[in-house]
């Protein structure tokens, strides 16, 4: 989700904090076909990669871990002192002397192409298996990778690799889904979707994706946005008072307002529309290690959904996260020094390549 938004935005540059970097770069997939039936004459993923790739002997990579951002982030954001900080340096669980980290920024995000590039209310109505597909190709193609070592995601990028799982089912070594559910949004999750995706259409100032500034439903939307992508200790401890709940929120709209375009918030919500991953579960033989934290408003733990399906995944393993202190309600998903212990005990039992 764009709780990466609420976590990610917060996030300072990578150079100032001693994270390096990386490599920027575009993949252009000509002709594009999507889902809908729609197409592009060029489609450019954007991505970021840290770290080289190893090949083995017969050429295969054994070393590349692709990490998949939330709905409205940006492969970037994972270079905050918070994410790379903690597991990307020397001697860390992915130390990129080790490992070919690659960060893409998935269809109508960030680098990639968009609606508000041009197309606005006319671009494709992409979806899950788009944005999947069109990733693969930068991937296999562009970057030529022939094999991953894991499969990472958070919220929506979580989503997506369950759905890597059982469309490229030997293309990774393990699936780490962070912040989701393998099932169709219902619910609330797909009730605060469509109220933010309403808040967008029904404003008068729309324009039917023509505007000249961002229609005022965004402030809606966005204010919707805050909630699903916090928890209530993390809210109150940093507002405690009337005032200063006041002067959050309305500080967080207004900053979002001038960099969210509508026309993009209002497709990355759509695309999750047809997500149902629930058919496929018996599909998947990658090994699977899924995380969720119990503070999640949007996943929260009293559904029991995802206890109930990983049972039908061979070789997975599900943990919820107690809240603490340290948990941060959806966007624990973005704190390795939550989960890191969690994700190395699954990586010693991968198998050696």
């Amino acid at each position: 989700m764009r709780a990466i938004a609420l976590l990610f935005a917060l996030s300072t540059i990578a150079s100032a904090q001693g994270v390096q970097p990386g490599v920027q770069g575009d993949y252009t997939i000509k002709n594009f076909k999507f889902v809908s039936g729609e197409s592009l004459p060029e489609l450019r993923i954007h991505y970021t990669t840290l770290g080289k790739p190893r090949r083995d002997a017969k050429g295969i990579v054994r070393n590349a871990v692709l990490i998949g951002h939330g709905t409205g982030g940006t492969g970037r954001a994972f270079l905050s002192r918070t994410f790379a900080g903690e597991i990307f340096g020397p001697g860390q669980l992915l130390d990129t002397a080790n490992y070919y980290v690659i960060l893409p920024d998935g269809l109508g995000h960030g680098g990639s192409s968009k609606p508000s590039n041009g197309l606005h209310a006319k671009f494709p109505h992409y979806d899950y298996d788009d944005m999947v597909r069109a990733e693969y190709l930068m991937v296999t193609d562009g970057l030529k990778v022939n094999h991953l070592r894991l499969i990472m995601g958070t919220s929506m990028g979580c989503m997506h690799a369950w759905v890597y799982g059982y469309m490229y089912p030997t293309f990774a070594d393990g699936l780490v889904p962070l912040a989701c559910a393998p099932v169709p949004l219902a619910g609330r999750n797909r009730m605060i979707r469509r109220m933010m995706m309403d808040d967008i259409l029904d404003s008068p100032d729309y324009n039917g994706g023509e505007y000249t500034t961002q229609p005022h439903g965004l402030r809606a939307a966005l204010g919707q946005l805050y909630i699903m992508s916090s928890a209530p200790l993390v809210q109150h401890k940093a507002a405690p008072t009337r005032d200063k709940a006041d002067s959050i929120i309305r500080a967080y709209i207004n900053a979002n307002m001038k960099t969210t375009d509508a026309n993009d918030m209002l497709y990355y919500f759509d695309a999750s529309r047809n997500y149902d991953p629930s058919p496929h579960l018996g599909e998947i033989s990658t090994p699977v290690l899924a995380i969720n934290s119990a503070d999640d408003f949007v996943n929260p733990p009293e559904l029991g959904i995802v206890d109930t399906l990983i049972t039908h995944v061979k070789g997975a393993k599900f943990v919820m996260i107690p809240i603490s202190d340290k948990t941060r309600g959806h966007g624990t998903h973005s704190l390795p020094a939550v989960w890191g212990n969690y994700l190395k005990d699954f990586m010693a039992t991968l198998p050696e390549r």
